[in-house]
């Protein structure tokens, strides 16, 4: 008896893994409020130069602006250099009428100097974010965006590192772990002091999150029968979109960048409370030859389900068979996604398509600008269209299959996206409609993706791809 016949005994899909599902929900919910945080926690608002001595109740604002600023082409005003003379401003009193702008800019020297005693933002959208925080414009404002590059490469060494030891110690601990340290960095990076202490707590918070997208999924997974993985795969994204959508009402409730990050942080603290009743995967168990802890959890199983057993049905003996059946002789590694020919083509073709799927996810996302649409409408626009392309891919996968309907969503992604480049910027409801079928077609892809790989390899080798 293998495995799958004795999920089918204990219930491959009953109220057992629908709460499952539930407790399991929130790592995915927290994932894309932190993946798309940069959206709001590194926005960079309107400034210009600081200009110290500003009269009290001076009230023509734009001409102390005009004496002291130089202009862009498009008219604005500088945001990162000042006249290094400025012009004389005119001999003026509280509601009496300035000379032209145009004549203080003549009165002065054109040398402009980069500003040296700071910037000011407008605060009116943003009360702080970690540009206004540390001044990270003009000179520093690579710094700005690499922080998000931390991030990631935080996520890609944290897939590594928690496949492998999730594989060894087991799912459910290393999701402790996983909950544990993002919350502990969460809080260190909300109180940094300086830019490279949020930066380097930034980068390990990616590390730790890479915990929840490599374990959550063979939880899942390994207690659910394959009838109902598709359906299952589809409903436990929903909470991913979810996120998307929170994230936008979030950021617009919370303006300021140290609130912010702590309010998407502190649901750890339930999360690790649910672990009391997330299972352990009792696959996993079976090929660790923990045969006891494996029929505790299939009993659970079964009597959540209301599945009847007989009395050997999960005895001793029948369960040491399956895990027999179950343990390798070699402890898998990575080197094993690539040994054989046909592990290795997969693999390849797994990666390129990994790359092209979040490479468009990604880059669309975490740019909401040109839309006509202030961030928080494009945030939440963008996480709803997710909601129809689930469905779409549901649909298509179980009268398709999951390689055409991959194949389909990336072609259409790539379509949209041509089109989009052709249109010209002037017609921004076009670009707009365009920006957010690209996107339901970005997800939809994402959501497939996830779903045939997961079924491309042997059980063993899951979660070393993750």
């Amino acid at each position: 008896m293998g495995f799958e016949e004795l999920l089918y005994q204990v219930g491959g899909f009953g109220p057992f893994q629908l709460r499952n599902l539930v407790l399991l929900a929130l790592p995915r919910l927290l994932l894309p409020m932190h993946f798309l945080l940069p959206i709001f926690l590194a926005v960079v608002p309107a400034h210009h130069c600081a200009l110290p001595g500003t009269p009290a109740n001076f009230s023509h604002q734009d001409e102390w602006l005009e004496a002291h600023l130089p202009r862009e082409p498009d008219g604005t005003f500088s945001s990162c250099l000042r006249f290094a003379h400025p012009g004389a401003l005119p001999n003026t009193t509280v509601g009496r009428e300035a000379q032209n702008p145009g004549e203080l800019k003549s009165k002065g020297e054109t040398t402009t100097v980069p500003c040296s005693q700071g910037w000011e933002y407008d605060r009116s959208e943003f009360s702080s974010t970690i540009a206004t925080e540390w001044d990270l414009v003009w000179e520093q404002k690579g710094l700005n965006r690499i922080t998000s590059t931390f991030f990631f490469a935080g996520v890609l060494v944290g897939a590594v590192l928690f496949g492998y030891l999730s594989d060894r110690f087991g799912r459910r601990r290393l999701l402790l772990v996983a909950y544990v340290s993002s919350l502990v960095l969460g809080l260190a990076s909300a109180a940094s002091v300086n830019y490279v202490m949020f930066a380097i707590t930034r980068t390990l918070m990616g590390l730790a999150l890479s915990g929840f997208t490599i374990i959550v999924m063979p939880l899942e997974l390994e207690w659910l029968d394959v009838e109902h993985r598709t359906v299952a795969g589809v409903l436990s994204t929903m909470s991913w979109t979810g996120g998307v959508m929170l994230l936008a009402l979030v950021g617009y409730l919370i303006r300021d960048w140290r609130w912010l990050l702590l309010s998407v942080t502190l649901p750890c603290v339930p999360g690790i409370l649910s672990l009391w009743w997330v299972p352990e995967s009792a696959r996993w168990l079976l090929t660790q030859g923990r045969v006891k802890e494996a029929q505790m959890y299939l009993f659970r199983c079964a009597r959540l389900n209301g599945r009847p057993l007989g009395e050997n049905s999960l005895s001793q003996e029948a369960l040491n068979k399956v895990a027999a059946g179950e343990q390798v002789v070699q402890r898998p590694s990575y080197l094993d996604l690539f040994r054989t020919p046909q592990l290795r083509n997969i693999s390849l073709s797994c990666m390129v398509v990994w790359f092209g799927v979040n490479f468009s996810y990604y880059g669309l996302t975490l740019d909401l600008s040109g839309l006509g649409l202030n961030v928080y409408q494009t945030q939440l626009l963008f996480g709803a269209v997710e909601l129809p392309s689930k469905l779409l891919v549901y649909l298509s996968v179980r009268h398709t299959g999951r390689r055409l309907t991959q194949a389909g969503m990336l072609l259409g992604r790539a379509l949209t996206f041509a089109i989009r480049l052709l249109v010209s910027t002037e017609t921004r409801s076009w670009t707009t409609a365009l920006a957010v079928i690209g996107k339901g077609f970005s997800e939809a892809a994402f959501t497939t993706a996830y779903l045939f790989t997961s079924e491309l390899y042997p059980t063993v080798l899951r979660q070393g791809w993750g």
